[in-house]
């Protein structure tokens, strides 16, 4: 069995609520033995933490604050809350944090402020950041872009854009994360990756949400990274092996 790397799951979901320890070992059982956890904000933090607590070989806790939890009236007690966390112990990485402009646009000033200050002090910890970036491809490089001095790197979580963006982010020093969108019928991205060297791609559920063919419809789940590495196998042409192998060292080498 080929190891495979989750490097992002909400597996504190109350969506999991039923299930949660069977569910982690179904993905351990499946070969996929770390689970790495973005965070939202101050309500995601306590669940967080107790699903590390309860498998702390496999789940990998970050913190950060998410770009839709981002909002005029308590983004800055929300920081605040970050950096004290930040400080009290060590993390697998920061996020996630980024822009989204889906569901709200009228906050994208502050969503940049946030974003960038979480850039900030991922350099200063020398931890990765996760990126999340729906319907803000080009504000997100800004941010990222700006931001650079060689010392901040991490992960574009949930990959949806340009070859040109790809590349753009790649330059920059980032990797893609990619997820069950890649199974989709209807989906760019087969095509977009075989433009990319495997070395610039990690393998990712963001589960519950986002569930790869065949489990469409379905709460997604950390064993279904394996559909994933297997569209993507597909897409490159190349052997499961060769994907598990190059992406777990991706994942490891991320989070190193």
């Amino acid at each position: 069995m080929h190891t495979l790397i989750d490097t992002h799951a909400h597996l504190y979901s109350s969506k999991f609520d039923q299930d949660r320890p069977e569910m982690v070992r179904r993905a351990i059982a499946a070969g996929i033995t770390r689970l790495y956890l973005p965070n939202i904000d101050a309500e995601s933090i306590e669940p967080m933490l107790a699903l590390e607590a309860a498998f702390p070989e496999n789940c990998f806790a970050m913190m950060g604050l998410h770009p839709c939890s981002v909002q005029p009236d308590t983004y800055e007690a929300e920081l605040s809350l970050v950096e004290k966390w930040l400080g009290q112990r060590t993390w697998a990485g920061i996020g996630e944090t980024g822009i989204d402009l889906y569901w709200d646009k009228t906050t994208l000033g502050i969503q940049q402020i946030a974003f960038t200050r979480q850039c900030e002090w991922a350099k200063e910890l020398n931890r990765p950041i996760i990126i999340h970036s729906r319907i803000a491809n080009r504000e997100s490089i800004e941010v990222v872009r700006q931001a650079q001095d060689g010392r901040l790197r991490g992960v574009f979580h949930c990959f949806s854009g340009t070859l040109e963006e790809a590349l753009e982010i790649i330059e920059l020093g980032f990797l893609l994360g990619i997820g069950g969108t890649l199974t989709y019928p209807k989906s760019e991205l087969p095509a977009l990756l075989r433009e990319i060297p495997l070395e610039h791609i990690v393998l990712e559920t963001d589960a519950p949400y986002l569930p790869p063919v065949p489990h469409r419809g379905k709460r997604n789940e950390s064993a279904f990274v394996r559909h994933i590495a297997e569209a993507l196998s597909e897409a490159k042409v190349l052997p499961i092996a060769e994907i598990a192998r190059v992406t777990t060292a991706n994942a490891l080498r991320l989070f190193e």
